[in-house]
């Protein structure tokens, strides 16, 4: 299987370089040079498989022969041992034909454990193999960087830094990523928004000479390997409600628009997906450019739902090349266009075809309280704020009640525990996996927006520079 980047400038690379890359340098995304299919004959035979065999299933034709089978099944195993429910991404209902997958049974209690926790594994296999090391660099809105801390923290061919945006982030989410005191880990809270800590690792990557320097590698959802495991439950959850003889919708709180494109991979891949409903909070750009079909920056408000409070969707730009014929050019002047003017536009032709799976509704903060209670003295079942968002984007949304709707349940609802006053009245302690978070210390350096800064920071701090013999 070979990688393109989405702006076209890109060497293609096999699946051990793209997962190192991340980011192509040219700016581009990483995707597979073809989509692979399942057929209706082995997706029938998934049912009743567990979690492990159906993720061998979906991941091994984007490794191809990376990875032996023996060794990319062990690193699968190994990966969702851990997880705290024996399904690891269980279903549950929350109506008669509406359905709530909960993808928070991982080690962060957040849906980035699926994807996060195997490229950890990735990673060191590809780096002790290779007898290399590398400086991972990150953004996070929320769960994403506790996530990727848990994975590669203690790894010896790592080092890991990740940006979040300096009073951002719930209390819970920030002490999952600074109460962490290995010696590879490192903390950065950025005077800023996530879309400004998006940008500078953005920007470090496309510094060619610092990216070198510093063999940066990504963990955010501009790294393949991020999507290639979430496409794992939305075949794992459609096949439990009847697929491929069964069609099925999804609806999905959305930030970095990651999550919702592993559903759009997985109908490449041939999963009848009746609908990919996205659900946006008060920073509804994603909504408005599918009402309007114009995507226009505008500034970020902090919500109850803090993940997808963002403005610049990276993992668009991978579902707009696929729509305009993986044509990187067209791609890499559009990108260009909406960097400088702030405002992006599709053609009316690309714009019908992204509607005919793709749908989008908002919810601001009144809504998402009114949702949790509702939600909970309806069904007895406590949701997230981001989750809230999906549901209300399904019941507005759902074209055919006769099609299952699946929810995805995105983090668990005890990471936000400010949504829940004035909400549900129910008092929400703390799981076991995070008794005690409140009370270690925290080990995090603050930093203005400034790139020269933060490359600074990660320059002094990074064994790569020992490494290479630098004073």
């Amino acid at each position: 299987m070979k990688y393109v980047s989405t702006r076209g400038q890109a060497p293609d690379l096999e699946f051990e370089d793209a997962v190192l890359a991340g980011l192509a340098r040219d700016g581009g995304l990483y995707v597979p040079g073809s989509w692979p299919r399942l057929g209706e004959v082995q997706l029938r035979a998934l049912r009743g498989a567990s979690y492990a065999e159906i993720a061998y299933a979906v991941m091994a034709p984007f490794v191809g022969d990376a990875i032996g089978e023996d060794d990319l099944r062990a690193m699968i195993a190994d990966t969702y041992a851990g997880f705290g429910h024996p399904a690891v991404a269980p279903l549950r209902q929350l109506d008669g034909n509406s359905w709530l997958l909960e993808l928070f049974h991982g080690p962060t209690l957040a849906f980035k454990d699926f994807a996060l926790q195997l490229l950890g594994r990735l990673f060191d296999q590809i780096l002790t193999r290779r007898g290399k090391r590398m400086t991972i660099v990150g953004a996070t809105s929320g769960d994403t960087g506790s996530a990727a801390i848990e994975a590669c923290r203690d790894r010896d061919a790592i080092d890991i830094f990740i940006l979040h945006p300096e009073g951002l982030v719930s209390d819970i989410q920030r002490r999952q990523m600074t109460t962490v005191a290995s010696p590879n880990v490192y903390n950065i809270a950025i005077a800023g928004t996530f879309d400004d800590c998006q940008d500078l690792v953005k920007a470090m990557f496309n510094d060619t000479s610092f990216r070198d320097e510093m063999k940066l590698s990504a963990v955010n959802s501009i790294n393949w390997a991020r999507i290639m495991a979430q496409v794992v439950y939305y075949v794992s959850s459609a096949v439990a409600l009847g697929a491929p003889d069964r069609r099925i919708a999804f609806s999905v709180p959305t930030g970095n628009f990651g999550n919702v494109f592993a559903g759009y991979v997985a109908a490449k891949m041939g999963l009848p997906i009746d609908q990919l409903v996205i659900a946006t909070n008060a920073n509804d750009i994603m909504a408005q450019f599918f009402y309007t079909g114009k995507m226009t920056r505008r500034p970020v408000q902090p919500t109850l739902a803090p993940a997808m409070d963002i403005q610049v969707s990276s993992n668009f730009e991978r579902l707009m090349f696929d729509l305009c014929g993986r044509d990187g050019r067209t791609i890499s002047k559009s990108m260009a266009a909406f960097r400088d003017s702030g405002t992006l536009r599709m053609a009316d032709d690309v714009l019908a075809e992204a509607r005919e799976l793709f749908d989008a509704a908002r919810l601001d903060d009144a809504g998402i309280k009114a949702m949790i209670d509702r939600i909970w003295r309806q069904a007895g079942i406590l949701i997230d704020p981001h989750t809230a968002t999906a549901v209300h984007a399904a019941e507005e949304k759902r074209l055919d009640a006769r099609v299952p709707m699946v929810v995805l349940g995105t983090a668990h609802p005890a990471k936000f525990l400010d949504a829940f006053q004035g909400a549900s009245g129910v008092p929400v302690s703390l799981p076991d996996r995070l008794a005690g978070l409140m009370d270690l210390p925290e080990h995090v350096k603050n930093l203005p927006n400034d790139l020269a800064l933060v490359q600074d920071f990660v320059r002094d701090r990074a064994a790569i520079i020992a490494e290479a013999g630098a004073p």
